[in-house]
C-alpha cells in the first residue's frame, strides 16, 4: 500500500462524499470549507515545520555527542541481543540500535519531543543500510510500525484533559490501565504482523524473554501506580520520570563526552546541524498528507463513516454506545490534533464520564498518528514504496480500537 494510493484515495473519497452532499443538501459552502481547509493544512504543516527545527537541533546536537562518547554503541550492545532478533538484517552493535531503543523509551514515557529526534535519527541510520534508497527496508518497516502502535506507559496529556473540561471527570485517571492495556496490546499486534510478514520467528528465547521481561516491568510499574498512588502523586510521579530522564540523558552524555575528551561544543553543533535540514526536507511529505487529510475531514467523510457503522451495528441489534466515541478512532491515524479536538468534543457533548469520553480518551491513548509517522519518517529519507508499512499500521490501529472498545465495556459498561 503506497503513499500515492493512499493520497489518491483520500482525495476520491473526500470528493465523492462531497459531491453527494451538495446535490442532496444543496449546500454550495461545503466546497468553500474544503478549500479554506486545504490553504489552512498547507500553513500548519510549514508550521509544524519549522517548531521542529529548534527540537530537532537540540536532540540531535545531544545525540552527536552520546555517539562520539560511545553512548549509543554502548546502548546497542546492551538491546543488540533481542533486537538482532526482530532486525536479522541490521549488523551486530550498529548504532541504529540505540536510536531505535532511545525512541522507544521516550514513546514510553510519552516524550513526543524528544520521540521524534531519536527516531528520525534511527530512521537515518537504517536507511544507510537500506540498499534500495527509494523503497522501505524490513529494518525500517519494523521500527516504523512498532513506533507507530505508541506503546505509552501514562497517558498525562488525557488525563489532563479529563480533569480541566467541564464538567471534569469524577476520577481522571480511572482510564490509565484500560490505556496502558489497550495500547500494549496494539503494540504486540504489530509485532505479529510484521513478523509473520518478515517471517520472524518470535519463540526464540531471547525474544519472549525481553517481551515477558518487558510485560512484566510494565505490569509492576502499573500496579504501582494503580494500587499505591493517588491522582496527584500520578502526575508528579510522570512528570519526575519522563522529564528526569531526559536530563539525565543530557548528562550522561556530556559526562561521557567529557571522559572521552570529546569537544562538547563543536560535536553539538555538528549534530545539530542535521536538524535544520531534516525539519525542512520533510514540509513537502507534510503538506502533501496532512491536505489530504484536512479534504477527508471538511468533506464530512468521517461523519459519513461514522454514520454508516452506528447504522450497521444497529441492524444487527447490537449496542451502539460506542458508535459515540468512533470520530476519535477515525481520526487518530490521521492527525493526533484532530482526534484531540474530537475527543474533547466528546467529553463535551457527552460528559467526560459517559461511556462515550471515557472511551474516546482510550482510543486517544492507543496508538501514534499513523499517517503523520509516515509522512515524517520515510520523509525525511526520501522513502516513496512504504510497501506493507501503512497495511500494517493500519491492521494495528484496528486491532487497538477493537480492544479499546472490549476494555470500556468491561471498565465503564452499565
Amino acid at each position: 500500500m503506497t503513499l500515492n494510493l493512499i493520497w489518491f484515495a483520500f482525495f476520491i473519497l473526500a470528493f465523492t462524499v462531497a459531491f453527494f452532499k451538495w446535490l442532496v443538501t444543496g449546500d454550495v459552502m461545503i466546497f468553500k470549507t474544503i478549500t479554506e481547509g486545504i490553504f489552512k493544512s498547507a500553513g500548519d504543516s510549514v508550521d509544524l515545520s519549522f517548531k521542529l527545527i529548534g527540537i530537532m537541533t537540540l536532540f540531535l546536537g545531544f545525540m552527536n555527542i552520546g555517539e562520539k562518547a560511545g553512548a549509543i554503541r554502548f546502548l546497542s550492545r546492551i538491546v543488540g541481543p533481542f533486537f538482532s532478533k526482530l532486525f536479522p538484517e541490521i549488523p551486530d552493535k550498529h548504532p541504529a540500535f540505540g536510536h531505535m531503543i532511545m525512541n522507544f523509551s521516550a514513546n514510553l514515557l510519552g516524550l513526543d519531543n524528544a520521540a521524534t529526534p531519536f527516531g528520525l535519527k534511527a530512521m537515518q541510520s537504517l536507511q544507510e543500510l537500506n540498499s534500495d534508497k527509494e523503497t522501505a527496508s524490513n529494518a525500517q518497516i519494523m521500527f516504523l510500525v512498532l513506533h507507530a502502535s505508541g506503546l505509552t506507559l501514562i497517558p498525562i496529556s488525557i488525563i489532563a484533559i479529563r480533569a480541566s473540561v467541564s464538567p471534569a471527570a469524577a476520577n481522571p485517571t480511572d482510564i490509565f490501565l484500560p490505556c496502558m492495556i489497550a495500547t500494549f496490546v496494539a503494540t504486540i499486534a504489530a509485532l505479529l504482523i510484521v513478523s509473520f510478514k518478515q517471517k520472524i520467528n518470535l519463540l526464540q528465547p531471547v525474544i519472549l524473554a525481553w517481551v515477558l521481561g518487558i510485560s512484566l516491568i510494565i505490569g509492576l510499574l502499573i500496579s504501582y501506580i494503580k494500587y499505591f498512588l493517588v491522582q496527584s502523586q500520578i502526575e508528579v510521579f510522570s512528570n519526575v520520570l519522563s522529564n528526569g530522564l531526559i536530563l539525565l540523558i543530557f548528562l550522561v552524555f556530556l559526562i561521557g563526552g567529557m571522559y572521552k575528551k570529546v569537544n562538547l561544543f563543536e560535536t553539538f553543533v555538528e549534530g545539530a546541524k542535521g536538524g535544520f535540514e531534516v525539519a525542512i526536507k520533510i514540509i513537502p511529505y507534510l503538506v502533501a498528507m496532512l491536505v489530504a487529510i484536512s479534504v477527508l475531514r471538511s468533506s464530512g467523510a468521517f461523519d459519513f463513516m461514522t454514520t454508516s457503522v452506528g447504522n450497521l451495528f444497529a441492524s444487527l441489534g447490537m449496542d451502539t454506545q460506542f458508535v459515540q466515541a468512533l470520530p476519535t478512532a477515525l481520526m487518530k491515524p490521521l492527525s493526533g490534533s484532530g482526534a484531540r479536538a474530537m475527543m474533547v468534543d466528546t467529553m463535551n457533548t457527552y460528559g467526560a464520564d459517559s461511556f462515550a469520553g471515557r472511551l474516546s480518551a482510550i482510543f486517544q491513548g492507543t496508538s501514534d498518528t499513523t499517517f503523520y509517522v509516515v509522512a515524517v519518517y520515510f520523509g525525511s529519507v526520501a522513502v516513496k514504496n512504504t510497501r506493507y508499512a501503512i497495511g500494517s499500521m493500519l491492521l494495528a490501529d484496528l486491532v487497538g480500537i477493537i480492544t479499546s472498545i472490549c476494555l470500556a465495556y468491561l471498565f465503564f459498561g452499565n
